[in-house]
């Protein structure tokens, strides 16, 4: 069974979000090809769970992975960090072989 673990910064982010939206079941994650390394990871709002999806949950959010995308995001992290002026969601992906020199990609 694959593992998906959510970090306390990323769930009250997740939270925060979907407060502000005022609606929205979790987050969806998703993995596209895309950028020189081969795949980036794609975020949105889960307004529905598909039938197939893989739901994570931690700290009272939910995750949602569709199945295409849950053999690369396999014991992976979110978390949601604060570095200067930048905040965003990181996956610490143990699947990983290498990025890209930007980081906007990956190769599993």
């Amino acid at each position: 069974m694959a593992q998906l673990t959510i970090t306390p910064a990323a769930a009250d982010q997740i939270r925060r979000v979907l407060d502000e939206r005022g609606s929205g079941l979790g987050l969806r994650v998703s993995v596209k090809p895309s950028g020189c390394s081969g795949y980036s990871y794609v975020l949105d709002f889960a307004d529905d769970v598909a039938e197939d999806d893989a739901t994570f949950e931690e700290h009272g959010v939910s995750v949602f992975v569709a199945p295409d995308a849950l053999e690369m995001l396999d014991g992976s992290e979110v978390d949601y960090v604060n570095e200067g002026l930048n905040r965003f969601f990181r996956f610490n992906n143990p699947n990983v072989k290498d990025e890209c020199g930007c980081g906007e990609s990956f190769t599993v």
